[in-house]
């Protein structure tokens, strides 16, 4: 290969965007070495069969489990960081979120930008005054989902977070996680709706059996 290639190729690498989130060899228990990065501003669609280890890698990136391997926010080493600033700027979101106080609004530091969000949820600003035992499973997701954004993470590791949910609600969160990659966080979420992939996801992961892959074998020719 001529030698003027080789120096073209090693400054575009040097001169190519850093990305926001980047995760090298990450591995645990179920979850074969993993590379990732993903960019300000970019939703990727992680996709696979239950069982496969999906939830395995979200968790693994957030620093929940343990796990081996490297992960860098915004060029910063996640080893300087202590856990818990580490989870508040690469917040992982559950199917199920924990709840530990009688009250929904007792879970948001802010109850005035809470009452603000929440209807973008579809949900009324009055839910903070709800007891969280009358909560159904599709409101308890959203209500967690607003309260992670609420948090101003710069990546959200999403868990199916429109399971369950009918197709307004489906909209609502959609049109909020759009408002978050437009604000330059980014997104890595874990969906079986092949629609809600396209409609958001820039690019989409394949996990199979612990692996994960650059190649979604169900996004078909016309997928992104």
């Amino acid at each position: 290969m001529p030698r003027g290639y080789l120096e073209v190729a090693r400054i575009a690498r040097r001169h190519a965007p850093r990305p926001l989130l980047s995760v090298r060899r990450l591995t645990r228990p179920g979850l074969d070495p993993a590379d990732l990065d993903l960019a300000t501003g970019e939703c990727i669609a992680l996709r696979g069969p239950s069982g496969a280890g999906k939830s395995l890698l979200l968790r693994a990136i957030a620093d929940l489990d343990p796990n081996q391997g490297s992960g860098a926010l915004n060029g910063e080493d996640r080893s300087a960081l202590l856990a818990p600033a580490w989870r508040r700027q690469v917040m992982y979101v559950p199917t199920e979120s924990g709840w530990w106080s009688e009250r929904v609004g007792a879970h948001f530091d802010d109850p005035g930008a809470a009452s603000e969000l929440i209807p973008r949820f579809a949900l009324p600003a009055k839910a903070l005054d709800w007891p969280v035992s009358r909560l159904s499973t599709g409101e308890r997701a959203r209500l967690a989902l607003a309260r992670a954004l609420l948090r101003d993470p710069r990546v959200l590791l999403l868990d199916e977070p429109t399971s369950g949910l009918d197709e307004d609600a489906t909209a609502a969160v959609e049109a909020e996680l759009s408002r978050c990659l437009a604000a330059g966080a980014a997104v890595l979420m874990i969906t079986h709706d092949a629609a809600q992939a396209k409609r958001l996801a820039h690019r989409r992961l394949w996990m199979q059996a612990g692996r994960l892959t650059e190649t979604d074998p169900k996004a078909g020719a016309a997928g992104p």
